[in-house]
């Protein structure tokens, strides 16, 4: 696929993500996709290597029942014929202790045949910790 594709694939998922229409984010990976945020943390419930559609599901399950979105917007995208790799404006508060995080997401995305293949997701790890804690 093309630069311009993939991007476009991106900017569909967030819009998905927008409007909580996780069907439509699962529909853009692959069936054996590796998905993560923060791959070797711990401090959230949705960090973690995930495989496969399900476990996007619950990704995103394991997100939205912790995080209220106040912020989401994507303010740097750049991409090829396999990669895309974006910075997002984010601010979201936790359910549990009504704290708010701020931060800058780093998304890097690969893709196989037009599908997500692979995602790593980072963010400021000490600030999502501390906003979880009571």
């Amino acid at each position: 696929m093309s630069a311009d594709a993939n991007i476009k694939t991106i900017m569909g998922v967030y819009e998905a993500f927008g409007r909580g229409d996780v069907a439509a984010i699962v529909d853009a990976v692959t069936d054996d996709v590796d998905w993560a945020a923060e791959a070797a943390g711990t401090a959230a419930p949705w960090y973690g290597v995930r495989h496969g559609k399900d476990a996007v599901a619950k990704f995103f399950a394991d997100f939205g029942s912790t995080m209220e979105v106040e912020e989401f917007t994507p303010v740097s995208i750049t991409a090829n014929d396999t990669d895309v790799l974006t910075v997002v404006r984010f601010r979201a508060r936790s359910r549990a202790t009504g704290k708010t995080a701020a931060m800058d997401l780093h998304h890097y995305f690969t893709f196989d045949d037009g599908k997500i293949a692979y995602y790593r997701g980072t963010e400021d790890t000490a600030q999502t910790q501390a906003t979880l804690q009571p």
